[in-house]
């Protein structure tokens, strides 16, 4: 999961994540357990609407790790 988000084309951030499903770019949307729910909710259920599978890490920390940047990240996703 994680050498995926390392490797694929992504974008991070709920700002960039929502202009790729708007865009129908999304191929997988990961989430941070420990995010705001109200920041993720909208994001999750465009995803199901769009049937766009939805995996969680554990926590922002892991999930900013595992897309290669220094700092937290509440949601992202891989592009198609």
């Amino acid at each position: 999961m994680a050498a995926e988000l390392m490797t694929s084309p992504k974008v991070v951030g709920a700002k960039q994540v929502r202009r790729a499903l708007e865009k129908g770019t999304v191929a997988k949307l990961y989430i941070a357990r420990d995010a705001d729910p109200a920041l993720l909710q909208p994001l999750v259920q465009k995803s199901v609407d769009l049937g766009v599978r939805v995996e969680q890490f554990d926590s922002m920390k892991l999930l900013g790790e595992a897309c290669g940047i220094a700092v937290g990240a509440a949601v992202a996703a891989l592009l198609k």
